[in-house]
């Protein structure tokens, strides 16, 4: 069972924390205000106070006309302070309608401020927004790596509230990935201490509920019940308090106590009803059936699935939608009911996510490795500072003591000094500028010519955001067979074989090759040199790359040898891109456009070049496409599929 922990998120605590006079006045009172004052910086704190005060009521359309207000007039009196805060105003509003490559620019625009005016607590508490943003965006490295750094400028200011925020944070974007792993656990509990000490009862609730998640995830029980029942206690008659009720419900029921159990899940029903949390309630109906199943009431876990199913369809909860078609497909084929089993199997599948980065954790590890060396590293080199002053005073006074006599040999010595050292700087600079030639031949080699200029030039790469790139997704049919009949020689010089033509063919038509994953290959066009061409150059490199398989099974048919057979999926739409990591640079995009195109390549057939909708409304005028149907994605909805059948102007019908 996989537990999400969204319902949980530290939501408020990202937000702004602006001190005003009318700090917590309400919005009729503060409009009234506004509308008295003049055009200075005490109208802008007031408008963002507002605006926060419309954030957090959900009324984000009025969020975000507020930001825009006050960021105009902050820009107009050059109050620099309080545009940081308008910034970070309109990231929130965008963050909550999705938006989150506008949210992106918003907070990094508001992160630059701070910088300049050395604003620590609105640098942390940005670069907080920014790591809760890269997680929901499902960039867990991103997510981490901003949550460090906030923790770090925490630390330096000893902001007690920030470092506790963060510290959930962290353990958050941890758990989420690995709901029974003791990582999330680690720094729940770090939050937790932090959180006591300050008397935050607030964060106390939060930490002790996504704790007792993590300890009921390990099977240990007894520690679950401890933590949800504090949870429940501090959040008693709340819509909240509902998620540690069904836990109860759960825990009281995996122990064999069903009178227990079902007495906390009609508690959890009953009040999510209450409070009118429409999430919350299919949510607790979900756990109710679930412990249904574990009493052996087969028939009674089904009739609360379809229940919880249909709330969770009215509100398009997706995570709810799978779970409840994954339970109804186990229990109608345990009944022997295939026909439903099938029908709710069929379901899950189309709902299922296909694209999962094996990649992520070993960054995050990395990531974290790296924090903990750093913090070792400082406290090394402070010792050896203490160390090093220690020895100068004492190398001070023998010079002292020693002055009068060796004045002439010092002044001898230090000529020679000089001579050797003017030496060792002319050889130092010319290894020096080998080394430099070497490092931009190297990052010509793995980084976009543009970036890798960028890289070298100011010492980062900005994140940029592109409103219209072309993704291609390749991935070879039945690899796995083909690999198995070749021993691991063979099977990557073939592999490299196919992967050099495919470099060659991108080369050709424009294309920037982003990666390749085991057997897949991954391109764009459109990046990081914009143009008007990139959907139309996409197609022409995959039906090359489809030409070039043709060959190639016509020269393993001639040796004797299985061909190799190709899918290849195209999507057009926004991404984010930039370089990531520290040590080894990549050139890596992201966001829903990329998920698109791998589902485009995995619902494609060998031999064709599979398009979405967006893509084919680019390309229509120059080749004739056949349209296939539907598939369903994430965060989009459902999205046409087409097939290219054949060039227009040649009425050539294309293999």
């Amino acid at each position: 069972m996989k537990i999400r922990y969204s319902c949980l998120l530290l939501i408020m605590l990202i937000g702004l924390h602006q001190s005003t006079p009318a700090q917590n006045a309400p919005a009729d009172s503060l409009r009234q205000l506004i509308e008295r004052h003049s055009d200075d910086s005490l109208k802008v704190d007031l408008l963002i106070e507002l605006g926060t005060t419309a954030y957090n009521t959900s009324d984000n359309p009025e969020a975000l006309r507020i930001g825009n207000q006050a960021r105009d007039l902050a820009e107009k009196i050059v109050y620099i302070g309080g545009l940081g805060y308008a910034y970070n105003l309109l990231g929130l509003a965008y963050a909550a309608q999705g938006s989150y490559p506008d949210a992106d620019l918003q907070f990094k625009a508001g992160l630059e401020l701070f910088e300049q005016l050395n604003n620590k607590e609105g640098i942390a508490k940005t670069l907080t927004n920014l790591g809760t943003i890269y997680d929901e965006m499902g960039d867990a490295t991103m997510s981490i790596e901003y949550h460090l750094q906030s923790l770090r400028v925490a630390e330096e200011i000893d902001n007690k509230e920030r470092i506790g925020i963060t510290l959930f944070n962290i353990g958050s974007v941890y758990a989420s990935r690995d709901p029974a792993g003791d990582r999330g656990l680690e720094y729940f509990l770090r939050a937790l201490s932090i959180f006591e000490e300050i008397g935050d009862d607030y964060g106390v609730a939060l930490v002790s509920a996504n704790t007792g998640t993590i300890y009921f995830n390990q099977a240990r029980y007894d520690s679950a019940l401890v933590y949800f029942k504090e949870f429940v206690g501090m959040a008693e008659g709340s819509a909240e308090a509902s998620y540690g009720l069904r836990y109860l419900g759960e825990i009281y029921a995996e122990k064999g106590d069903f009178d227990l159990a079902f007495r906390y899940h009609d508690r959890a029903i009953e009040l999510s009803d209450a409070t009118g949390s429409r999430k919350y309630l299919a949510e607790s109906l979900l756990s109710k059936a679930r412990s249904q199943r574990r009493k052996g009431d087969i028939n009674g876990s089904i009739l609360t699935y379809r229940i919880a199913l249909g709330i969770a369809e009215e509100l398009g909860a997706r995570p709810e939608i799978k779970a409840a078609y994954e339970a109804l497909a186990a229990g109608y084929a345990e009944l022997g009911d295939y026909r439903n089993a099938y029908i709710y199997e069929s379901l899950l599948t189309q709902i299922k996510d296909t694209l999962y980065n094996t990649d992520e954790d070993k960054k995050i590890q990395a990531l974290q490795f790296t924090f903990d060396m750093e913090k070792k590293e400082s406290e090394i080199d402070l010792l050896n500072k203490d160390r090093q002053l220690q020895e100068i005073t004492i190398q001070r006074q023998r010079i002292v003591n020693w002055a009068a006599g060796i004045t002439g040999i010092l002044l001898l010595l230090m000529a020679v000094g000089v001579f050797h050292r003017y030496k060792y700087i002319k050889k130092t600079n010319r290894i020096i500028q080998a080394e430099r030639d070497r490092s931009k031949e190297l990052l010509l080699n793995i980084l976009p010519e543009e970036t890798a200029r960028e890289l070298e030039t100011a010492g980062y790469a900005q994140t940029r955001y592109y409103e219209s790139v072309t993704v291609l997704f390749t991935d070879f049919k039945g690899f796995s067979a083909i690999a198995g009949n070749l021993s691991p020689q063979e099977l990557v010089a073939e592999l490299n074989d196919y992967f050099m033509a495919f470099d060659d063919i991108m080369a050709r038509h424009g294309l920037e090759k982003i990666k390749t994953i085991g057997d897949a290959y991954m391109c764009a066009g459109g990046i990081p040199a914009t143009n008007d061409t990139h959907a139309l150059d996409a197609v022409m490199a995959a039906l090359d790359m489809q030409e070039y398989m043709k060959k190639k099974r016509r020269e393993q048919a001639a040796n004797g040898a299985p061909g190799w057979e190709l899918r290849v999926g195209i999507h057009t739409g926004p991404v984010v891109a930039g370089v990531v990591g520290k040590k080894k640079y990549a050139y890596d995009i992201w966001g829903d456009t990329v998920n698109i195109a791998s589902r485009m390549e995995s619902n494609g057939e060998p031999g064709k070049v599979n398009i979405s909708f967006a893509t084919h409304e680019l390309i229509k005028d120059k080749y004739a496409c056949i349209h296939r149907g539907k598939i369903s994605a994430k965060n989009i909805g459902e999205v046409d599929m087409y097939f290219i059948e054949k060039l227009i102007e040649e009425e050539t019908t294309l293999a």
